[in-house]
């Protein structure tokens, strides 16, 4: 079987002509697409339904809330589609296209008209991943790099398993969610994880599961494949409105994704990007609602962590009160900073980092991020 893509809101069969019309003006300026298989997932007769909120258009989105680079990924772009941000890792935008258009997209910027921020340059990406030794894995996102021709993928991954360095390459996806026969229908993709092993180096696939009804029969066997091939399979999703923002669905999520074979990994906060506002849930709610879903399920289906990917690196959501808000750097762009705790007053209207207040908590026993680097200037910190 082969998915079929719709790239005109126009031609989705459950949504009424009225409601079409209306987001006319949403798909003008930020763009839509889905796979029939993962329109199949859909109920129609739901207007609440996850799945649809996931794929179809929010008048909301044209709210003036947010910025294009969110994370401001472009302080740590080296060539065009290549970012250098932690001291360890090297991330390639190696696609500009997906199987879907997740509505919250933070990368919107890369479906935009005249835009060059995906990976073009390989050579020269390749020539900067050899020089820089203190880089052990790199991370293959976009857009989604198994949208990528075989022979495409092939030479990206070919040209890392050159670099002796480079142990560890990792591959960011939501087709086993938007098209799992991707997978399904080319056999070259485990061929080729299996082929990474036997030379030494470790396959991570890191999915894109926000929902367990996204983990369709497809999906499962997609992840089969994979996981017989040796790959280690992942999971990470942003918490959003409307979709998993429950910790009944949450904790469904970490058990459906255990069940099949992926590990919990990371539960992102929302990253305020242009269009997502309707999308975000405020971080101290969040944190609640990932808390309360890890007393659900058991160890192996509780692993991740709630982090925010802030220009500053990963910061971890550790604790909430009733008067302050714990954060950790997970992990920090400058690594100095890396493993530091921060406390904030607690805002529970606060949807990001740079939300929050600077707060001092006299003899409490936790260290401060003091003046390494250059700070971000909303960074606020202690």
């Amino acid at each position: 079987m082969r998915t079929k893509y719709i790239a005109s809101i126009m031609s989705l069969p459950g949504l009424p002509e009225q409601e079409k019309q209306r987001l006319q003006r949403v798909v003008e300026r930020f763009s839509f697409q889905a796979s029939e298989h993962y329109l199949s997932l859909v109920d129609w007769n739901d207007p609440d339904d996850p799945i649809r909120r996931l794929i179809v258009p929010d008048a909301g989105e044209l709210a003036n809330w947010g910025s294009l680079d969110a994370s401001r990924e472009q302080d740590h772009t080296v060539i065009p589609g290549l970012q250098h941000k932690y001291n360890s890792t090297a991330l390639l935008l190696a696609s500009s296209s997906c199987g879907g258009i997740c509505r919250y997209c933070f990368r919107k910027r890369i479906f935009l008209d005249n835009r060059n921020d995906h990976l073009k340059d390989l050579t020269g990406a390749a020539d900067y991943l050899r020089r820089h030794r203190e880089i052990s894995n790199v991370l293959l996102t976009g857009g989604d790099p198994l949208t990528l021709s075989p022979s495409r993928l092939e030479a990206i991954i070919a040209r890392l398993m050159d670099i002796d360095h480079i142990r560890m390459i990792r591959i960011g996806t939501k087709m086993l969610a938007f098209d799992p026969f991707r997978v399904l229908n080319d056999p070259s993709l485990p061929e080729l994880v299996g082929q990474v092993i036997n030379q030494g180096k470790q396959i991570y696939i890191m999915n894109h599961f926000d929902h367990p009804r996204e983990i369709s029969e497809p999906s499962k066997e997609a992840i089969h494949r994979l996981n017989r091939a040796g790959a280690v399979l992942l999971n990470q999703t942003p918490m959003i409105r409307g979709i998993n923002d429950t910790p009944r669905t949450m904790a469904s999520l970490f058990r459906e994704l255990a069940a099949a074979g992926v590990s919990p990994y990371y539960v992102f906060q929302c990253r305020p990007a242009l269009g997502n506002k309707p999308y975000s849930v405020p971080v101290e709610e969040g944190y609640r609602v990932f808390e309360s879903a890890k007393t659900m399920v058991s160890g192996l289906a509780k692993q991740a962590r709630f982090v925010m990917s802030h220009a500053l690196g990963k910061i971890e959501v550790v604790g909430v009160t009733d008067r302050h808000t714990f954060f950790k750097f997970h992990r920090a762009a400058d690594d100095r900073n890396s493993g530091k705790f921060l406390v904030r007053r607690s805002n529970p209207h606060a949807h990001w980092f740079d939300d929050y207040d600077r707060t001092a908590m006299p003899n409490a026993p936790l260290g401060r991020v003091v003046g390494h680097g250059k700070p971000h200037p909303q960074a606020n910190l202690a």
